[in-house]
């Protein structure tokens, strides 16, 4: 498990930025297959947002079969997940994964709580045009395993664990299906 306070004070320097994730993309080995240079930077929390899920455009997601994670703002809300800080030269593949040419996301930056009380800008993505729909029960698996993997409150982690999935029995892709197996021996 990584420490969940702040690794590094400094924060982005000219060659680098900070990404706060809340889906898929909380679990380290997941958001590596794209973006190498992820580091863990820290746990925090972004306030009067909350976590939702929904097909873009009411289009079901053909790598994770159900909805996909997003926020909206609601006040009184508030979102956990991971700070990385990561190398520029990830940023296409990390705005590519997140679907920002097809218009699946928009980019935005958010002001998040370190678990310490400081406060970062990070960059973020938001969905528009959705749909809220149910996530696959592999998908909301990825995310709880990120949960787990990075320390966020055990009381938000309960809360993801609640998440009705939908019905969903087929595959993900293989790259997944080899992610959740390696996480389902490690918890044996």
């Amino acid at each position: 498990m990584a420490n969940s306070g702040c690794k590094d004070v400094t924060g982005p320097d000219e060659e680098s930025f900070l990404y706060f994730a809340y889906g898929s993309n909380l679990l380290t080995e997941r958001i590596h297959l794209r973006n190498p240079s992820a580091a863990f930077f820290c746990v925090a929390r972004l306030q009067d947002f909350k976590l939702d899920f929904g097909n873009s455009q009411g289009k079901t997601s053909q790598t994770w079969h159900g909805g996909i994670a997003t926020i909206f703002q609601s006040p009184g809300d508030e979102v956990w997940g991971v700070v990385w800080k990561m190398n520029k030269s990830n940023l296409n593949s990390l705005d590519e994964q997140e679907g920002v040419k097809s218009g699946m996301y928009v980019v935005i930056e958010v002001k998040v709580a370190t678990q310490e009380g400081r406060e970062i800008t990070c960059r973020s993505y938001l969905m528009t045009n959705y749909e809220s729909a149910p996530p696959s029960p592999q998908y909301k698996k990825i995310i709880c395993m990120g949960a787990k993997e990075n320390g966020l409150p055990l009381e938000y982690q309960e809360k993801l664990k609640a998440i009705e999935p939908n019905d969903y029995t087929g595959k993900v892709s293989e790259e997944i299906e080899d992610i959740i197996k390696k996480g389902e021996t490690q918890t044996l």
